[in-house]
């Protein structure tokens, strides 16, 4: 008896990208990823803004320089806003380790609270840093 040959059926594709439909649970967790690797940057301007501090006057006045340019705070306040939006999407993830926030419409209002909120403090705390400046 010959044996049967079996149909040749194409494996499945993983899908990609553009299979997904975009939310804000998706959105978020990518942003929350990315912030949290631009955190390095960060860490590394408040260290050379250490160092310069500790280093005297003149390299002091240099990294005041910068950082009170445009650029700089434009770089500042785009930390300001990587800080924030990563402190709370934790606060979400924190949310969620306790068992709370997974039906559909709490991830959704969660992920979209964290992201308003983070702009928001940061327009909040700027605003406030200038008018006390």
């Amino acid at each position: 008896m010959a044996p049967t040959a079996r149909p040749t059926v194409a494996p499945p594709l993983s899908p990609h990208l553009q299979v997904y439909r975009w939310t804000w649970t998706m959105l978020m967790s990518i942003l929350n990823r990315a912030t949290g690797a631009a955190l390095y940057g960060g860490t590394l301007l408040v260290t050379i803004w250490l160092v310069a501090l500790a280093s005297g006057p003149k390299a002091y006045g240099a990294v005041a320089w910068f950082f009170g340019s445009w650029i700089g705070l434009l770089i500042l306040f785009a930390y300001t806003w990587v800080l924030l939006n990563h402190m709370l999407g934790g606060l979400r993830h924190f949310i969620w380790d306790t068992g709370r926030g997974f039906e559909r419409h709490e991830r959704m209002a969660l992920s979209r609270m964290s992201l308003i909120a983070s702009v928001a403090l940061t327009i909040v705390i700027w605003a406030l840093a200038l008018l006390l400046h």
